[in-house]
C-alpha cells in the first residue's frame, strides 16, 4: 500500500470523524432549538462553524491527496472511492466501508439540517408577519388622545393629543 493511499484514508477517517461530530452539534441544536434556549444555541452555532472549518481543510486535503494518487496510477479523469478500491483489493473493503459510514453520515445530517432550516422558515415567517402588521400601524398611524383612545376628528387639540 503507498503512503498516499495510507495518508487518503487517514483524511477520509477524519472527515468521518468531524461529520459524526456536526451531527452531535445538530442532534444539540435541535435540542435547544425545542427548548428555545438562546444561549445554547448560539454555543453550538460556534461549534458548527468550526466543523465547517475543518471539514473544509480536510475536504482539501482530501482533493490534493486524490489527485495525488490519481497522476501517480496515471488515471484519467476524477479518482473515486470505488475506483481506488478496484485498484488496490487489498485496501477495497475498508474504503468501501468508509463511503457507506460516510454516506450514511451525510444523510443523517441532511435530515436534521432539512428540520432545522424548515423551523427557522417558520419562525421569520411569523415574524415576518408580525413586523409587517406593525409596520401597518405606524404608516396608518392617527391621533390617540390621553385615555388611549384613536379619534379622527378635527376638534382634537394639540394638547390633547399623542403621538
Amino acid at each position: 500500500m503507498s503512503k498516499t493511499l495510507a495518508d487518503l484514508e487517514a483524511v477520509l477517517n477524519q472527515i468521518l470523524a468531524e461529520h459524526r461530530r456536526l451531527l452531535t452539534q445538530l442532534d444539540a441544536q435541535q435540542t435547544a432549538m425545542k427548548k428555545f434556549d438562546l444561549k445554547a444555541m448560539a454555543s453550538v452555532a460556534q461549534f458548527q462553524e468550526g466543523s465547517r472549518i475543518r471539514l473544509l481543510s480536510l475536504d482539501a486535503q482530501r482533493r490534493n491527496l486524490a489527485a495525488q494518487l490519481a497522476r501517480d496510477l496515471r488515471i484519467p479523469g476524477e479518482v473515486t472511492l470505488a475506483g481506488l478500491a478496484k485498484l488496490h483489493p487489498a485496501r477495497s473493503q475498508a474504503l468501501l466501508q468508509l463511503r457507506r459510514e460516510m454516506r450514511e453520515t451525510i444523510d443523517a445530517i441532511r435530515l436534521r439540517t432539512n428540520v432545522s432550516s424548515r423551523l427557522a422558515n417558520a419562525v421569520l415567517g411569523h415574524l415576518n408577519t408580525a413586523l409587517r402588521i406593525f409596520a401597518g400601524a405606524i404608516h396608518k398611524a392617527g391621533l390617540y388622545t390621553k385615555q388611549g383612545t384613536p379619534r379622527i376628528a378635527s376638534r382634537i387639540g394639540v394638547m390633547e393629543t399623542i403621538g
